[in-house]
């Protein structure tokens, strides 16, 4: 779940840079946030549910 999260946030960072340039800030928070999800996934690992 956290790995989709991360991969909808670089999409629409990609579409953001491509399509509303303005919006340049808010799309680098975007990023910030998948790139942190991703370490988050990598350090904790894969768990069971």
């Amino acid at each position: 779940m956290l790995f989709t999260i991360a991969v909808v946030l670089i999409v629409l960072w990609l579409l953001g840079l491509v399509a509303f340039p303005v919006m340049g800030s808010f799309i680098h928070v975007l990023l910030v946030i998948a790139v942190i999800m991703v370490l988050v996934r990598i350090i904790n690992g894969r768990k069971a549910l």
